[in-house]
């Protein structure tokens, strides 16, 4: 089977998708979205992400009506059409098509878009080595809580990262605290303890992210939901990154400091196999 999309009701291959010219979503990035990643044929932590996406609309105020409601069967049929076993889920949802103006428009239908691609692997070596990242000022808008596909800023400095030859970019707020990284949550470990930035409006509160407190509480681990310093990465054990697409990601350098002893730790691979473990079910 081809790549598959979803548009208002119909399906078809992803190459024949199309969505009007003025389309909100592609005018002015009046839309949000959600990734999902399907293990083995079974979209993994579904619901999670769709009490996401029903808090993204209401904070943008866009109200999709029953397709919402159906958003969980659309996804499980679509990737059962695409027979993919790892499969790529990508939601969108806009305020609609209507002529360019700023304000909402008093009658529009919500465009709802979901495409189904075959899931591509993290390079072994980002898990097995560990990656780089390189440090930017937080230049984007103050709700980075809404997963907004107003995402220009995010572009341009994860452009900058892989030019660096960086695996990504981690943001930074006066003082060098960090937020996240461009699509990923950071997390350090330090003295025995994993620290993360507090899900506030700063950052997105990541699904895995979640995920990852709630397995490293269960391993007895201790947690903190507090920012860390660029500064003070030379102190830490270990660090690493989390998303929807990679799960758990090791990281070994920071700009020109090594994280530390330069290479994988044991808690980011305790907490990755926990969530294989999680998604096959065990």
């Amino acid at each position: 089977m081809p790549d598959l999309a979803y548009i208002n009701g119909r399906v078809m291959p992803l190459r024949e998708a199309m969505v009007p010219v003025e389309d909100r979503g592609f005018q002015f990035g009046d839309s949000v979205y959600e990734v999902i990643c399907a293990s083995r044929g079974e979209p993994f932590l579904l619901d999670r992400h769709i009490h996401r996406l029903r808090r993204s609309l209401k904070e943008i105020r866009l109200d999709p009506g029953s397709r919402l409601d159906r958003m969980e069967h659309t996804i499980r049929s679509l990737v059962n059409k695409s027979r993919y076993r790892e499969a790529l889920v990508y939601v969108q949802i806009t305020r609609g098509r209507a002529p360019r103006g700023h304000a909402f428009p008093a009658h529009s239908r919500p465009t709802v878009v979901v495409t189904v691609r075959r899931k591509k692997p993290v390079p072994g070596e980002a898990r097995s080595r560990g990656v780089p990242l390189v440090t930017e000022p937080d230049i984007r808008w103050g709700r980075c809580d809404i997963k907004s596909t107003q995402l220009l800023s995010n572009v341009l400095l994860k452009q900058k990262a892989l030019e660096a030859d960086a695996y990504e970019v981690l943001f930074f707020r006066p003082g060098g605290w960090i937020t996240e990284g461009s699509s990923t949550n950071f997390f350090a470990v330090h003295k025995g303890v994993l620290f993360t930035h507090p899900a506030t409006n700063r950052l997105l509160p990541g699904v895995t992210r979640a995920l990852v407190i709630e397995l490293a509480k269960e391993a007895g681990m201790t947690v903190r939901e507090r920012a860390v310093r660029i500064g003070h990465a030379g102190r830490w054990t270990e660090a690493f990154i989390t998303s929807t697409t990679s799960d758990v990601v090791p990281v070994v350098r920071i700009d020109d400091r090594v994280v530390g002893a330069g290479r994988p730790g044991p808690v980011a691979r305790e907490l990755y196999e926990a969530i294989l473990r999680k998604a096959r079910g065990k």
